[in-house]
């Protein structure tokens, strides 16, 4: 286990902060159900923290399609159309429990925070919401060229925060994310079950169960 004093926390945005994984399913289902490929919600596991190109990839592989270029493009283009109706109907309901508590007592302590997610939509999501305001810097899928266990994403949040990586925590709830944490030697929090985010320093099923003695812990 990582013995640190925090300074800075990065949190992944889908199913971190809000559930969107439940809309990239149905994006991507509608596409399946379109190209005649059989896509469950446990297939839709394998693309959570997974660029949209590379889920594309893996739907084309699991289908035993192969297209040109320009119809990649285009059915990539589709899925995000489909993707951002449904998010066009998000409001701070979408929020998932306690993350306000957490960010709020955080933002108590003059925690920086950064949000690092495989995203090209995190900031309307974050305005849609309301919470862009806790985050002094966002790095989502439009600022970064390797996608998670890449630690990319994360070492770019952590120099824009202006703090060692060393003295970050990061929050996923996506396999790849944990590695992706991990590889940049950042204190890792799994959100989710833990016995698939079982390479996590720490695991919590959701915010409800993390306190604020847990929080001051790694800031101190």
């Amino acid at each position: 286990m990582k013995q640190m004093e925090a300074t800075g926390f990065i949190f992944d945005l889908d199913g971190v902060i809000v559930d969107t994984a439940k809309y990239h399913y149905l994006a991507w289902k509608k596409l399946a159900d379109e190209l005649g490929i059989d896509f469950t919600k446990e297939d839709n596991e394998q693309f959570k923290g997974v660029s949209r190109k590379r889920c594309l990839e893996i739907l084309l592989e699991m289908g035993g399609l192969t297209v040109s270029q320009e119809q990649f493009d285009q059915w990539m283009v589709e899925k995000n159309e489909d993707y951002l109706e449904y998010i066009n109907t998000m409001d701070e309901k979408e929020i998932l429990p306690d993350v306000v508590k957490v960010l709020d007592h955080l933002k108590s302590k003059h925690i920086p925070m950064a949000l690092g997610s495989a995203s090209k939509n995190a900031r309307p999501i974050l305005e849609k919401v309301k919470l862009l305001s806790y985050f002094d810097t966002i790095v989502d899928g439009n600022a970064v060229t390797k996608a998670k266990p890449d630690p990319e994403v994360f070492l770019i949040a952590a120099k824009q925060l202006g703090v060692a990586a060393g003295d970050c925590v990061v929050f996923e709830d996506a396999v790849a994310g944990i590695q992706a944490a991990n590889a940049a030697d950042m204190v890792s929090v799994g959100i989710g079950e833990q016995k698939i985010l079982f390479e996590a320093d720490h695991n919590f099923t959701n915010f409800t169960e993390i306190d604020v003695k847990f929080l001051d812990a790694l800031i101190n």
